[in-house]
């Protein structure tokens, strides 16, 4: 990460004057903020606007991602009678003070300029157009999914839980954006928690098919280093010590991904205290196998007190860039064994959707939902009691 950054990451590498300065900016920031705001007891704590949709004049159907999928997700829950459309919370929009919270000066400037964006998205037509319809069309949504990360936080604190149909974008870090990820969300959610919440530890799970390279970054400076390299080592020397090393950081990464994929961002995987890869191929049997394993032992190494739950679909069976082979069924138990695995810890959790690159991904995610709210480990259809 380039040293213009570092003022935005997490704070605690430097006690210099001007690194305290920084610090003080942050704080300022996020208590001026507008994106934690109250929401009435009546509202479930399910997060979406239909501006997360992206419609770009059929410009956005040269992605494989399918940017209508959080508002299809939606519409089968309210079809099936699962979820009362006036129920949704709508977020607020993350104004470009929010993102300096997290993100560089440079980085947000270098995305006036619409090929830099086309670089991000990947979407190369993109950046022949002008910038005030990418900011429009493409980026509004991307920060209004952010406010929606943001916010799920509080709610998940007051709740126990909270799902951002959108977000997840975990390719972005600071100072750089990349793989469909414009915005840090993750990140960004985790430092207004640590600030305005009052928690001290969190543990993302990052149960996309991607590893998740950018809050990997972002947290990299966070004082778990040291400790990761010495886990390093007892990996390469004795492996079954590795796993009863206890981090001392305040952000604990499991992320279990396909090594075999993008981002093969190297540096980064320095930075993951758990690293579970599971190769292209691998069925749905042996993926909830290794996703308990790698449950009992997060438990056992972090106590948090909010998990960030990334949530991509492109574990499925014939995603063409997620290269698993997970069964709808099998992302509905994954999804059960980590609300479950929060819930018996009473953990609040946070649910982010991700990745996921086949149109059949919305209806897998609300029937996920559906599950999830039929074994009572979320309430999506009754109103709590006096409202």
């Amino acid at each position: 990460m380039s040293t213009s950054s570092t003022i935005n990451v997490i704070p605690g590498a430097s006690s210099s004057s001007s690194s305290v300065d920084a610090e003080t900016l942050r704080r300022n920031r996020i208590h001026s903020s507008k994106l934690y705001f109250d929401v009435p007891l009546s509202m479930v704590p399910l997060i979406y606007s239909s501006s997360y949709d992206i419609a770009f004049f059929g410009i956005e159907k040269l992605h494989p991602f399918d940017s209508s999928k959080w508002g299809r997700i939606c519409q089968f829950l309210i079809k099936d009678g699962v979820l009362e459309r006036s129920r949704i919370v709508e977020p607020l929009e993350a104004s470009n003070n929010d993102l300096l919270v997290v993100h560089s000066e440079s980085y947000l400037s270098s995305l006036k300029n619409s090929y830099k964006v086309a670089v991000i998205i990947e979407v190369p037509p993109v950046g022949l157009l002008p910038n005030c319809l990418v900011q429009q069309k493409v980026l509004y949504p991307f920060r209004k999914q952010v406010g929606g990360t943001i916010l799920a936080a509080k709610l998940a604190k007051e709740r126990g839980w909270a799902i951002n149909v959108g977000g997840g974008f975990h390719h972005c870090c600071a100072d750089k954006g990349g793989g469909f990820c414009v915005y840090a969300d993750i990140s960004l959610c985790i430092i207004f928690a640590f600030t305005r919440l009052n928690i001290s530890r969190v543990m993302i799970i990052d149960l996309d098919a991607h590893q998740g390279n950018g809050h990997e970054m972002d947290f990299g400076n966070d004082s778990r280093f040291p400790l990761i390299l010495l886990r390093k080592i007892l990996m390469v020397l004795f492996m079954h010590f590795a796993d009863n090393v206890i981090p001392t950081g305040r952000v604990y990464i499991l992320d279990m991904y396909n090594p075999d994929i993008y981002p093969f961002d190297f540096k980064a995987r320095i930075y993951i205290d758990q690293s579970v890869q599971v190769q292209s191929g691998t069925p749905t049997e042996v993926y909830l196998e290794q996703l308990d394993k790698a449950l009992e032992v997060a438990g056992n190494n972090f106590n948090p007190e909010l998990v960030v739950y990334n949530a991509g679909t492109d574990i499925l069976d014939g995603d063409p860039l997620g290269q698993l082979k997970v069964s709808p069924d099998g992302v509905a138990s994954r999804d059960e064994k980590v609300f479950r695995f929060a819930k018996e810890k009473n953990i609040p959790l946070v649910m982010l959707t991700s990745g996921g690159y086949m149109k059949s991904s919305a209806k897998v995610i609300a029937d996920s939902l559906t599950n999830l709210s039929a074994k009572g480990l979320i309430d999506l259809a009754t109103p709590p009691l006096g409202t």
